[in-house]
């Protein structure tokens, strides 16, 4: 079996959202151990910013008309919807950044839809175990409900657009004992944190013994 693994955090080895994708992997090959993962790490080796406006304008021009910007585009973004295509299961590790998705990961969707047929369900009926994070607090009666402008968009791209069968993990307040602001909210974060370890464990045991 072949699993996709994408992970698009800043952060290294303090990662939050590659922390609970780890989880997800270890816990996957616990139950799969003849597993292949293939791995992309859009935050460490971000894809190229103007590889979707070349790979998109390299359409309104037949091949032999592309520049050198435009079949390097075109090719990368062919690479990325077969690694969609071809995987059996994925695992996708998208923090939120600045209320939203983060741009490494919007490049990644973007490249990717452009390297597909036109409404191409890359990932129909395969399992997609989505891992967002969030650093401040956006649930029901915060002050910043309704902020989070990242969760939704990544339903509709994964379910909708690209026809997964969706696993979403969440976890909030990451910062909490980081920053300094949200010293109040540790133990609230702890208790976040480790709701999202045992989601991430369950997810992982579930979704692996299909």
């Amino acid at each position: 079996m072949t699993v996709l693994r994408i992970d698009a955090s800043i952060q290294g080895p303090r990662s939050a959202s590659s922390e609970l994708a780890d989880i997800v992997e270890a816990e996957w090959l616990a139950v799969r151990p003849e597993t292949t993962f293939v791995r992309r790490h859009i935050g460490s080796d971000p894809l190229p910013a103007d590889a979707w406006a070349h790979a998109a304008l390299s359409g309104f021009v037949t091949a032999d008309q592309h520049t050198d910007d435009q079949r390097e585009a075109v090719a990368l973004a062919t690479t990325l919807a077969a690694e969609l295509r071809d995987a059996e299961a994925v695992i996708l590790a998208l923090p939120l950044y600045n209320w939203g998705v983060s741009q490494h990961a919007k490049i990644w969707i973007d490249l990717a839809i452009a390297g597909g047929a036109q409404g191409e369900r890359l990932l129909d009926g395969k399992p997609a175990i989505v891992v967002t994070t969030r650093g401040g607090g956006y649930s029901p009666g915060t002050p910043r409900e309704g902020w989070d402008h990242n969760t939704a968009y990544l339903r509709r791209i994964v379910a909708d657009v690209w026809g997964a069968d969706l696993t979403l993990i969440e976890r909030e307040l990451t910062l909490a004992g980081v920053n300094p602001a949200m010293d109040p909210f540790i133990e609230t974060a702890e208790l976040l944190k480790k709701t999202a370890h045992e989601a991430a464990t369950h997810a992982a045991r579930t979704v692996a013994t299909r």
